[in-house]
């Protein structure tokens, strides 16, 4: 029977609605350069960096007048950091100003270093409406394991997935996900008991057979 998503992923969005993603950023400027940073790289590693990063360089001004070799020592740390330096400084050239960061899932994907999981996280820490849904490494493993979508590309797991939900939605549905990921739908051991989803999730229905 197929399952009413829009319905029935409601007690997952009313869980996590409005809960702060984990990186811990102060405004746009920090958040954006934080996501780019966090990249295949763990957002408590970012989270670590971002305070002697944000006290040399406070806002996109300042950035923009930067060089790598001025950021290299901040962000060493940082998996891919060559390549993320390159990516921010050409963000703050482009942006020059706080004021100026753009608000579109367009407009942020134009920028480097920014794919649509980015962008989408972008816009919903900003309370912007939503133009996609959230999909990186947690919701990539939950949504098939759910029966949402099927196989590993994010960019089709997140078309399946704005198939079948409202756009109201997909701001807070990508988040959901993930925080589901992060704390019950663990890659080994998922703590089915506990978890809002089990009624309908794909996976847990084979495991009762």
């Amino acid at each position: 029977m197929a399952v009413n998503w829009q319905k029935e992923i409601q007690p997952l969005i009313k869980k996590y609605k409005g809960k702060k993603h984990p990186l811990d950023y102060n405004n746009a400027y920090e958040l954006m350069v934080m996501v780019v940073l966090s990249a295949q790289d763990s957002d408590r590693n970012i989270n670590k960096i971002a305070p002697e990063l944000f006290a040399a360089f406070p806002d996109m001004k300042a950035l923009s007048k930067a060089d790598a070799d001025s950021l290299y020592p901040f962000v060493s740390k940082v998996r891919n950091f060559r390549n993320k330096v390159k990516w921010l400084l050409e963000i703050a050239t482009t942006v020059k100003q706080d004021k100026n960061i753009p608000t579109t899932l367009e407009e942020l994907t134009a920028l480097p270093g920014i794919g649509r999981k980015s962008a989408n996280v972008i816009m919903r820490e900003l309370g912007l409406p939503a133009e996609g849904i959230i999909v990186d490494l947690h919701v990539v493993r939950v949504a098939p394991r759910l029966g949402l979508a099927t196989g590993t590309d994010p960019k089709k797991i997140e078309k399946q997935m704005m198939e079948v939900l409202d756009q109201k939605d997909w701001g807070e549905a990508g988040m959901a996900i993930s925080f589901l990921g992060r704390e019950t739908c663990r890659p080994s051991n998922p703590k089915h008991a506990e978890c809002v989803m089990n009624k309908v999730c794909a996976y847990y229905k084979e495991l009762q057979k």
